[in-house]
């Protein structure tokens, strides 16, 4: 049997073409991407904790925690997309990472999933949902030095030595051994839920959240709730006797936001009601939080004030008032000043001041 001198130049030709053609489609399919990015934050001024004494700092994480992070997504194909994120806080005045000393590397988040038409799924560290909504409805946002909302919420209960009070949440900012699924958005709604394990023997160890967000032109919403039964590693919350709550079995929190721009100001509202379950008895907290943004310049002025008070427990009260004002250089760079009154019952009077540089990239 005979080939032909044209025949067998098509053969491999063939094979070439649709060798090319599949490895095309391969990469038409699989189209990646990584992304460097960050913000480096770093205040100046004095710092005075509720019954402490005032002290001169230079200080990271003014207005926002300074982090990185590489985030990255493949295209699957059919709009589903595999993607990744790795991002860590730092201390940009000495170096160290992490938001503390023993805090680990990737604390802010550390996570894989997959996006589709139906909606986020994600596993790892993950930033919680009422954390989300906490730095969504008040002027300050996420700053941990000037936002009364933060103080109220996230430096209380079991944080510092500082803090002693039997107010705030537990659990953290972000869970690790975490699994989220995050609903697309309809027409400015959106809902997600967390899961998280505490990944021991001890299966009834666990923390879980919803959350629903709103936006629609100026105006948006948020309802969240939060039950925890362990903080960092299970049975944990029993150890509290800095705050003088030994014996706390689990929390749960409740929160709801609003906000409404109206251009010459925007205005921000935000209750919270915390319940504490303790092996002899138990209390909560009534948190409220009111706050505006103002145009003023090329900047803003910002102000809040927060309330919370114990019903039971230590029966304290707890305010914490905050003005300030962000001037921003270009679009990744801005400049603040800001002073924090902090009161809580029974201890002298806190009071933060000082200026700061943030940097985006």
């Amino acid at each position: 049997m005979k080939t032909s001198l044209s025949s067998a130049l098509k053969t491999p030709l063939k094979a070439s073409v649709c060798a090319v053609l599949l490895a095309s489609a391969s990469s038409a399919f699989a189209q990646s991407s990584v992304q460097l990015y960050g913000q480096v934050d770093e205040w100046v001024g004095s710092q005075k904790f509720p019954g402490g004494q005032a002290s001169a700092v230079v200080s990271g994480g003014g207005m926002s925690t300074s982090f990185w992070g590489l985030k990255g997504a493949e295209d699957l194909g059919g709009g589903y997309k595999a993607i990744f994120a790795l991002e860590g806080f730092f201390l940009a005045q000495n170096g160290q990472y992490g938001r503390f000393t023993g805090d680990t590397m990737f604390s802010r988040n550390a996570y894989v999933g997959v996006e589709s038409p139906y909606g986020t799924l994600t596993a790892g560290r993950l930033t919680t949902e009422l954390f989300v909504s906490t730095i969504l409805f008040n002027p300050f946002v996420d700053s941990y030095v000037f936002s009364p909302m933060i103080k109220q919420t996230y430096l209380g209960l079991g944080t510092f030595p500082t803090y002693t009070t039997d107010q705030g949440v537990t659990g953290d900012s972000g869970w690790s051994n975490a699994v989220q699924y995050a609903s697309p958005n309809f027409n400015g709604l959106s809902m997600s839920a967390m899961y998280a394990l505490g990944n021991t023997t001890q299966n009834g160890a666990k923390k879980w959240s919803g959350q629903v967000l709103y936006f629609h032109g100026p105006f948006a919403a948020t309802a969240v709730y939060q039950y925890v039964n362990f903080n960092n590693v299970p049975g944990d919350l029993g150890s509290f006797e800095t705050s003088g709550v030994p014996g706390l079995r689990s929390q749960s929190v409740a929160q709801a936001g609003v906000s409404y721009d109206l251009k010459f100001v925007k205005l921000y509202g935000q209750y919270m009601y915390t319940y504490n379950n303790q092996q002899v008895t138990s209390w909560h907290v009534n948190t409220g939080q009111g706050g505006v943004t103002v145009p003023f310049g090329p900047g803003s002025v910002m102000a809040s004030f927060a309330w919370s008070r114990n019903g039971g427990g230590s029966n304290q009260t707890r305010q914490t008032a905050a003005l300030g004002y962000d001037y921003p250089l270009s679009k990744r760079t801005d400049v603040y000043a800001a002073y924090m009154y902090d009161k809580i019952t029974g201890q002298s009077s806190g009071n933060t001041y000082g200026g700061g540089l943030r940097m985006k990239f």
